[in-house]
């Protein structure tokens, strides 16, 4: 491939990871503080729930933009998403559910490229 290529999907993993921690971190900090107050889209409990999201929209993020497993992080990421979008979000109109419907197809394209030469993975 070209370095133009793998530097497209440097950018694509570190920009959408960034983004994507600024719903991650705040998440993160509410569980650090001991508040595990969430919906419960799925049945699995707010605690287990929250724990997830957490994983999804803030672990995960950071070892993507490190590249560190890249493919393999992308998936509690894509699962995040995909409940966001299709479960919490299901019936609301398309403007509602359209920014989970972009970090989805984001992370997928992440998970389907893998992290490119300018990450740990290809180290």
């Amino acid at each position: 491939m070209r370095s133009t290529v793998h530097f497209g999907l440097l950018i694509l993993r570190v920009g959408v990871s960034i983004l994507m921690l600024f719903h991650g971190i705040p998440k993160l900090l509410e569980v650090i503080q001991g508040n595990f107050e969430f919906g419960d889209p799925i049945g699995l409990g707010p605690v287990i729930s929250k724990i997830g999201a957490v994983i999804g929209e803030a672990i995960c993020p950071i070892l993507i933009i490190i590249g560190v497993r890249t493919r393999l992080a992308t998936i509690p990421t894509i699962i995040t998403m995909a409940v966001a979008a299709f479960i919490v979000h299901g019936s609301d109109p398309i403007q509602r559910k359209e920014l989970a419907l972009l970090y989805l197809v984001a992370f997928v394209a992440i998970a389907l490229t893998g992290a490119g030469k300018y990450s740990i993975d290809r180290k």
